[in-house]
């Protein structure tokens, strides 16, 4: 016998049959087995044209934030600023918190990479941020 059952608002057609013997099924006859298929994405390439190198670049000392002898601390992701725990001027010590972070509905602390002192505060409480923004910066 055939039958249309609502699921959730969605019609689905069953069929029904009537057996003489009982024989409960397991699981694994119930589920088929399926392997999971990879997505495939496609993504439109431009050819990139690069200059040759005629002089072999120096090497020189690498300062990875704004100026000599500061260090930038950044947001590890987007979220709101729940909290600013520090301000200009203020001497912090290396892992100490200086912000709270709500991403994703918890509140993640984001810590002093260094000791120094802060030299500036970019964000203040309720502000929108998005990952590697720059939050305050440590001399």
């Amino acid at each position: 016998m055939k039958y249309v059952a609502i699921l959730n608002g969605k019609k689905y057609e069953v069929e029904i049959e009537k057996v003489n013997e009982y024989e409960p099924l397991s699981r694994d006859a119930a589920v088929a087995p399926t392997t999971p298929q990879p997505i495939q994405r496609t993504v439109k390439q431009e050819p990139v044209q690069v200059a040759p190198v005629k002089e072999p670049i120096s090497e020189g000392p690498v300062i990875e934030s704004g100026s000599e002898g500061s260090n930038e601390v950044t947001s590890p992701m987007p979220g709101n600023m729940w909290e600013v725990k520090v301000s200009v001027g203020e001497s912090v010590a290396e892992g100490q918190v200086l912000f709270i972070l709500e991403a994703m509905k918890m509140e993640n602390e984001i810590v002093a990479p260094v000791a120094g002192k802060v030299s500036s505060v970019m964000v203040k409480k309720g502000d929108a941020v998005d990952t590697d923004q720059v939050l305050a910066v440590i001399d």
